[in-house]
């Protein structure tokens, strides 16, 4: 079964560009080493200190294997030095 997420990330005032220079080679580093990895994409909302994470695998493995990659942990942590706390994570799965 195909799974999507949708995380939105508020980052604190003045860590924006940290905060994106780290989301980003997240993304490099998902769409790099992630083949059951569909969708993996950072945007930016109209609060220029809100982010949204576009997420879609094809499978519970390929879930299951991103949270427990060394560069989900790593950068995962680094990116909350920037968070204005815990990110609101919308987890769905596909019907059709």
């Amino acid at each position: 079964m195909t799974h999507s997420i949708v995380a939105t990330i508020k980052v604190k005032d003045g860590k924006a560009a940290d905060f994106e220079a780290v989301a980003l080679k997240l993304v490099a580093a998902v769409a790099a080493n992630e083949p059951g990895c569909l969708l993996y994409t950072l945007s930016k909302g109209d609060d220029p200190l809100t982010y949204v994470f576009m997420e879609r695998y094809k499978d519970d493995d390929a879930l299951k294997n991103h949270r427990g990659t060394d560069h989900f942990r790593t950068l995962g942590r680094e990116m909350g030095a920037f968070m204005d706390g815990p990110p609101s994570v919308l987890r769905m799965q596909e019907l059709g």
